[in-house]
């Protein structure tokens, strides 16, 4: 039932207008219907208050019915009386005659004992009362009183009346039917004409909304063209168009904001490189001085040294993320990612000897086109995350498959799973699932935002699917 509401304005005001109209025909030809059937009835009336009842009158020395048969025009006054004029007498409520006027003369009629009834019912009152005869029609009566106390009952029929009145009925169904057509069809080029501003609104809203806006220059389509500002719809163009406006201000400053903070990661990160790489070397060439050292100053020395390297990992991938969101291209050729898959593997049971490594790969080699460094790092960073986030003796599936045009690499632990609450920033930067995880082992939670850059990069997607017993990690990209 919802399929059959309309759904646009325009329809709706459309189907409004034909409704409202619909209903005022329907008043009108009613009002009309029952004011000639009034009307003619009235008319009627008149008739045979005019004629009388003389016809009836003759009935009353005619004799029985029986003995004069349909010869019956000797006695019965027929003088200007209509063809099918109907007149009957009953005396003590009992129908003693009744005939009807025909072109060639007066017939008897034989009535059943519902016609009795129904002409036993008329009052005698001089008025016009419907009754309908099985023997005749639907006829109009008139009843009074005889002078030998009988009562004569004079008709006229109702065929006439009812003839024209559904003639008028007829006119007034075609009449209105293509008033309504026409009526639809001008009023829906109507409220189309009428609406094509707030169609113009919508169809900018739709544009706008296609628009990716969450990062990135946006270019924000023209404005809606407004019209009378007078008007509701012109009311509604001019506020979106000044809502655009801001938007678009909005816009410009977070684009710019984040080319700043993009600028200042770059150049911070390049900066970064030689005093942390100077800071390492330093405390490594203390490390190899020939005497003896305090142990507390060996100590200190290894740990300067150990968090200049992750410092210098950390700066590393910074660098690389402000690379990637520069739109920087990478490196565009054949990549045997079977083979890199084995390697990535190879170096995580190395690392990873309380783990359970498993492989699942075609049969024949899976190439895509990107950069083998980065799909490489992708690769490290997806399994170095299994293999911190779980516990020891956790089974980790690493899948290659194709379809023939993409390829998908998915890797599986059976470990505790992602907490519900860091899912949907899980690929954000410096996101961690666990928060008291050390920082010498956690990281900065640099490695999955990293793969979603780099995954983005190459044109692919990646997707995580994450449960007490379950994490799943999906990467699909184009095959070469």
């Amino acid at each position: 039932m919802r399929s059959l509401r309309p759904h646009t304005l325009r329809a709706r005001l459309t189907l409004g207008l034909l409704v409202l109209l619909a209903v005022s025909c329907a008043a009108v030809g009613l009002a009309a219907v029952v004011e000639l059937n009034g009307f003619l009835t009235s008319r009627l009336d008149e008739q045979l208050t005019e004629t009388g009842n003389r016809f009836a009158v003759s009935l009353e020395h005619k004799g029985e019915p029986e003995r004069n048969d349909h010869d019956g025009d000797e006695h019965a006054d027929t003088r200007r009386q209509a063809t099918g004029t109907f007149g009957a007498r009953l005396v003590d409520g009992t129908v003693t005659n009744a005939a009807v006027v025909r072109p060639t003369g007066t017939l008897n009629v034989d009535l059943n004992a519902a016609d009795r009834e129904r002409l036993a019912a008329v009052p005698a009152d001089g008025r016009g009362h419907s009754v309908g005869l099985s023997a005749l029609d639907d006829y109009r009566v008139i009843a009074t009183r005889g002078l030998d106390g009988d009562v004569l009952v004079t008709g006229m029929p109702l065929e006439p009346v009812e003839a024209a009145v559904h003639r008028l009925e007829l006119v007034a169904g075609i009449v209105f039917g293509a008033a309504l057509t026409a009526a639809g069809v001008a009023g829906a080029l109507w409220v189309r004409w009428s609406l094509r501003p707030l169609s113009r609104v919508a169809a900018t809203a739709t544009r706008v909304s296609e628009l990716p806006l969450a990062s990135g220059e946006v270019a924000l389509p023209p404005r809606a063209p407004e019209s009378d500002p007078r008007g509701e719809v012109g009311r509604v163009a001019g506020a979106f168009n000044r809502m655009l406006g801001h938007v678009e201000d909005a816009l410009t400053k977070r684009h710019a904001s984040e080319e700043r903070l993009r600028s200042f990661a770059a150049d911070a990160s390049h900066e970064l490189r030689t005093p942390v790489a100077s800071v390492r070397g330093h405390a490594e060439l203390a490390l190899l001085h020939p005497g003896p050292l305090p142990p507390e100053i060996t100590r200190a020395l290894r740990r300067i040294a150990a968090e200049s390297t992750r410092m210098g990992a950390m700066v590393d991938d910074l660098l690389l993320l402000a690379r990637l969101d520069a739109g920087r291209p990478l490196e565009a050729a054949p990549v045997d990612l079977t083979r890199l898959v084995l390697d990535a593997l190879t170096d995580a049971r190395a690392t990873g000897s309380g783990h359970r490594w498993e492989l699942d790969l075609p049969e024949d080699p899976v190439t895509v086109t990107g950069d083998a460094h980065r799909l490489q790092q992708v690769l490290a960073n997806l399994l170095s995350n299994a293999r911190l986030h779980t516990p020891v003796g956790t089974k980790v599936t690493v899948t290659l498959e194709t379809d023939g045009s993409t390829a998908s690499l998915k890797v599986h632990d059976d470990g505790p799973g992602i907490p519900e609450d860091i899912q949907p920033g899980v690929f954000e930067r410096f996101t961690r699932a666990d928060r008291s995880t050390k920082a010498e082992t956690g990281g900065a939670g640099l490695g999955l935002s990293i793969v979603a850059a780099v995954v983005e990069a190459h044109g692919g997607s990646v997707t995580l699917e994450s449960g007490p017993g379950s994490t799943t990690f999906t990467v699909r990209i184009g095959n070469a």
